[in-house]
């Protein structure tokens, strides 16, 4: 096609399906994505990678108009943080955008894209941004799993709460709604579990798989006995190292991350135990899985007899008396796959609690912050098989279908009326009977629901038969007429036929207590919180300290809330959120089935039109007016251009703005009037700058030629003062000239006498050397100010000194008071390099030859003055805890802050990588440049310099630590190069005649007990020389069960595939 395409379909001048359908397929065709229906983005998946996402890209979304660039997601986001700040036409106000589709038509891909233009937007350079869009790939892989339908399909819903203070991002919330759990136990055909665990077995090392108890991914039950092929194996092995890298970003500590793989592993081995049945009819774990059972507690950090007593029996107390009820194998086999979906529910949850708590803003409580929510929620679902979970997530685009319907349609032309405007109503397809089908109370589907679930003996069955009696006359309820319990609901998006086996155990949830009490008693620390947390009213988990007991009134009077009204719940609150913001909506539209790119199927894409009332949303915001504000919304915004006692009419007739209206107590105006308004009111603002700085500077001239005048008239008096005083001078030079001479004459005029000599007294003392009459005094010298940077050249003002001044302005006093702060603030610093970090940065004795200790930037930019291009130096914080990463450029030195983060890890700000050390930093940046210039290290900067890097405040660590090991000259490489340094160093400190060993000076008993310390520390350092921390890594708790329950299991297949071959062989 090609002429030019609209890109607002609402400008189009025939509107009907064909025509509608063809622009989007032009536009498609031409990779062509986006387009408006007015301030509405329609976004079609294209299924493979586009250059419009690009850096330059974004650069160009920033505080745009709209008719100057083409439909894109960034400008969604560019209009939703603007909008946020009061920046358009409206005032400042909450926002949120609402990203809806189907699964597979790219929400999750737009949230990520919506994300990164809102932290470019807002940009500050803190870790808190980078931090924020690592949540998303962390989120993604223990939330996201392969279905048909979508190859990353979000199998939760999630509402991301950014928080701003101004202009810059202060902290973000997640709420997560409905997780598939079921998932973890069983998969359909052609679907696969949750992501985390194929990015775990992939990405593992093969000695830390033994550490976890991890095993070929073919033997677990979970998994389907199924893996990738190699190339696929590769791409989850890259993405296993962004997730760990993801949770060093955010914050989770190490052992934190062992814990949850070691409770990943349990959840695994735990599906690989089978039961079988004895004489007695009591279950037993078959032989096959005796290892599982054995591998399961030592990963979950139980007794493996506790372990086995929860799956085969239930423990209840009726009237003080313990009764137990023994399982047959299909309730074993139930109780263990709760086990996992429990299990793996509360790592999900604890996950989100914890970025919560690691992203929550360090604000005080007072201080009122601003929000942009972004909605990415499961896309509607009609599978061949539709459980409970599909139920729960059709209801939840129900929910959002009427935000959309009662925003775009009811409110407005609701408002229309009321205001007197003329308007030709719009239908549209409402769905609220959909939603009282559900919700009503006491007669809704999850009303019955819960009463169903609330019978211990009640059946799917039972529940299905209620259904069809209470709504069987409903016109959006369809009776199936089948053994199994199975029903229809006629959605906004067509029909979906439901499956109720399992809906009442699903919307029940319960975990035994003999299970959850079990957990909380785990070793292993992870576990023992996630069951002693309590579920909110919205089913979020909220951690608390785990007890030993059983806290039965707390948990239970929560607990005893049911799925479905958990989910009820979650989803009023998020729309009493999303009714209080400005909305800002995003259509996703799937184009193909078989996931292909440049393949548009017209009737699966009009199907979705149709459904998404793009049709009649088109004809709306065509002839309707988005933007209603009531009059004194309108006049307040202008208050600041001094318009405020104009009325609402005089203001628009100067505007020559047209196609608006006025109501009784409202404007109305159309989508493309914020923009022009926003305009109007840039340029007045733009005008009032000149106007403002004219007026400061015909003040401020005014006010500097009073100033040149009073100067003038101030020379004037001195000079006429220093006139009269010399001309006193030299009157008073004349007086002394006449009394001299008069004096003279008199001396003359006496009769001359030979001088008579007096006989000595005393022989005459030496005259003090010291004391030189003869020779004058020097003057005072000012002091001399220190040279800049040899980088830099001096400043104009450094040029032009003035070397007359009085020398009070030279001597000024110092501030004390900054003076204490600043020597508090090194004092600190010094303090926290002593404790957290020496033992970390040492390495046989020294510092790495990069480390030059706590000097200035002006020392550091000297030290790198004569170096070549990429050389480096790292360097303590003078006024804070952290490094500073000096780095020759081309033209300039460049300062990279570097910040240890709460887990220890090392990060540059802005960098989206964390680091255990700051040797594996470097490292690192020795391969991939540093953002944004790019920039590799290539040469470390050596200490053997002109200037002694400043060492004092660091002397007592380095004399210590580089005389515990010396090494032959040819070890030293590029971490150790300055151990000749730190010797003379060393020295330096030593009393005079002091010998350079410290053991010297130690009587024999000291030396003894040092040694022996010495070779105490120095036996687990031999297993250490991979680990640059000096740290032990952490281990699972009873790591050493875990490791023979894997040998057992591993002998127990090797007697099985030699009694195969056996058998084969005979």
């Amino acid at each position: 096609m090609g002429e030019k395409l609209p890109e607002d379909l609402a400008s189009l001048s025939e509107l009907d399906e064909k025509s509608l359908l063809e622009v989007l397929t032009g536009r498609f065709t031409q990779n062509l994505i986006y387009t408006y229906i007015g301030d509405i983005l329609v976004a079609i998946n294209p299924f493979k990678y586009l250059s419009i996402y690009e850096k330059e890209v974004s650069g160009q979304y920033k505080c745009h108009e709209k008719k100057s660039l083409p439909p894109h997601i960034f400008a969604v986001a560019d209009r939703a943080y603007q909008s946020m700040l009061g920046r358009l036409a409206t005032g400042p106000k909450n926002q949120c955008i609402v990203i809806s589709g189907e699964s597979g038509a790219g929400k999750t891909e737009s949230t990520k894209l919506l994300l990164r233009h809102i932290m470019e937007l807002c940009k500050a350079n803190s870790q808190l941004e980078q931090q924020i869009l690592q949540v998303n790939p962390l989120l993604e892989a223990f939330g996201n799993a392969q279905t048909v339908m979508n190859d990353n399909s979000s199998r939760f819903g999630k509402y991301i709460q950014l928080r701003f203070q101004n202009s810059s991002v202060k902290g973000a919330k997640i709420n997560e709604y409905l997780l598939e759990k079921s998932r973890v136990v069983h998969q359909d055909e052609g679907e696969q579990n949750f992501h985390i665990f194929y990015f775990m077995l992939a990405g593992i090392s093969t000695e830390d798989k033994e550490i976890y108890g991890l095993l070929d991914p073919t033997r677990y039950r979970y998994l389907n006995g199924r893996f990738g092929k190699e190339d696929v194996v590769h791409a989850w092995r890259l993405k296993y190292a962004e997730v760990c890298n993801a949770m060093d970003m955010v914050g989770f500590e190490e052992q934190e991350k062992v814990d949850m793989m070691t409770i990943l592993a349990g959840i695994l081995s735990l599906g690989n135990i089978a039961f079988e049945t004895t004489d007695s009819d009591a279950l037993k774990v078959s032989e096959a899985s005796r290892g599982w059972l054995k591998a399961t507690a030592g990963q979950f950090g139980v007794q493996e007899e506790d372990l086995l007593k929860s799956l085969t029996c239930t423990t209840s107390v009726t009237r003080g008396e313990a009764i137990q009820r023994l399982h047959n194998q299909q309730q074993a086999e139930d109780a263990r796959d709760s086990i996992a979906k429990v299990a793996y529910g509360r790592v999900f949850g604890w996950i989100v609690s914890k970025i919560n708590e690691l992203l929550a803003p360090k604000v005080d409580c007072d201080v009122e912050l601003s929000e942009i929510g972004i909605l990415d929620i499961f896309g509607f679902e009609n599978f061949a098989v539709n459980r409970f979970e599909q139920l729960c997530i059709n209801l939840a685009n129900e929910q959002l279908q009427y935000f959309f319907n009662h925003h775009i349609f009811l409110m407005e032309q609701k408002e229309y009326k009321e205001e007197g405007i003329t308007w030709e109503t719009i239908t549209y397809k409402d769905n609220k009977p959909i939603l009282d089908l559900f919700l009503t109370k006491p007669i809704g589907i999850l009303s019955l629901l819960d009463e169903q679930s609330a019978f211990p003996q009640a059946t799917d069955r039972d529940f299905v038969d209620k259904l069809n009696s209470k709504f069987k006359t409903a016109p959006n309820f369809e009776v199936v007429r089948n053994h199994t319990p199975l029903f229809t609901i006629v959605h906004y998006a067509g029909k979906v036929q439901y499956n109720a086996s399992g809906f009442l155990e699903k919307n029940r949830d319960t975990i035994p207590a003999n299970i959850r009490e079990l957990f909380i008693n785990s070793v292993t620390p992870l576990l023992s919180v996630l069951f002693a947390a309590t579920i909110s009213r919205t089913g979020t988990l909220m951690p608390r300290k785990a007890k030993l007991q059983v806290a039965d009134d707390n948990f239970n009077s929560t607990r005893k809330q049911s799925v479905g009204a958990q989910f009820k719940h979650s989803l009023a609150v998020l729309m009493e959120k999303m009714f209080a913001a400005g909305p800002h909506f995003v259509r996703c539209i799937k184009p193909n089935r078989s996931k292909q790119p440049d393949q548009l199927d017209s009737k699966l894409v009009m199907d979705q039109l149709r459904y998404n009332g793009l049709m009649e949303t088109i004809r709306i915001r065509r002839d309707g007016f988005s933007w209603r504000p009531k009059f004194r919304e309108f006049v307040e915004r202008l208050v600041s251009f001094g318009l405020f006692s104009f009325s609402c009419m005089s203001i628009l007739n100067s505007t020559q703005l047209s196609g608006w209206k006025c109501g009784s107590s409202r404007l109305f105006f159309k989508y493309w009037h914020q923009e022009e308004l926003s305009r109007l009111l840039e340029r007045l603002g733009r005008a009032a700058l000149v106007i403002q700085k004219n007026y400061r500077a015909r003040v401020c001239r005014r006010r500097y030629l009073s100033l040149l005048e009073e100067i003038r008239r101030q020379r004037q008096a001195q000079r006429e003062r220093e006139e009269r005083e010399e001309e006193e001078r030299r009157r008073q030079q004349l007086e002394d000239e006449r009394k001299r001479r008069l004096e003279l004459e008199q001396e003359n005029r006496r009769p001359a006498s030979p001088p008579v000599p007096l006989p000595r007294k005393h022989k005459p003392e030496p005259r003090p050397r010291s004391v030189l009459t003869s020779v004058p005094k020097a003057a005072h010298l000012m002091p001399v100010p220190r040279p800049r940077s040899k980088l830099f050249e001096a400043t104009p003002f450094d040029n032009e000194l003035n070397v007359h001044l009085d020398a009070p302005l030279m001597l000024q006093p110092i501030d004390e008071e900054r003076m204490k702060e600043k020597h508090l603030k090194k004092t600190n610093t010094i303090r926290w390099f002593k404790e957290t970090q020496v033992r970390k940065l040492t390495r046989d004795g020294g510092f790495p030859c990069w480390f030059h200790g706590m000097i200035t930037r002006r020392q550091a930019e000297d030290l790198l003055i004569d170096k070549p291009l990429g050389c480096f130096l790292l360097r303590v914080g003078q006024s804070r805890e952290g490094y500073t990463l000096t780095y020759r450029g081309a033209d300039r030195c460049r300062h990279y802050m570097v910040e240890m983060q709460s887990n220890g890890k090392y990060v540059i700000l802005g960098e989206d990588r964390a680091h255990s050390s700051l040797t594996d930093l470097v490292q690192y940046h020795t391969q991939v440049g540093i953002k944004p210039f790019m920039e590799l290290l290539a040469l470390p900067c050596g200490q053997m310099c002109d200037q002694e890097p400043d060492y004092e405040e660091l002397k007592d660590f380095t004399s210590s630590l580089s005389s515990a090991v010396e090494r032959p000259a040819e070890d030293q490489d590029m971490d150790t190069g300055s151990h000749k340094v730190h010797l003379e160093m060393q020295r330096l400190f030593l009393p005079p005649g002091g010998s350079s060993n410290p053991e010297s000076h130690k009587p024999p008993v000291l030396k003894r007990i040092s040694d022996r310390r010495r070779r105490l520390e120095t036996a687990p350092m031999e297993h250490k020389d991979d680990d640059p921390t000096g740290e032990s890594r952490p281990f699972p708790r009873l790591y050493p069960s875990i490791r023979l329950a894997m040998r057992e299991i591993q002998q127990i297949q090797q007697v099985q595939t030699h009694t195969h071959r056996d058998t084969g062989t005979g």
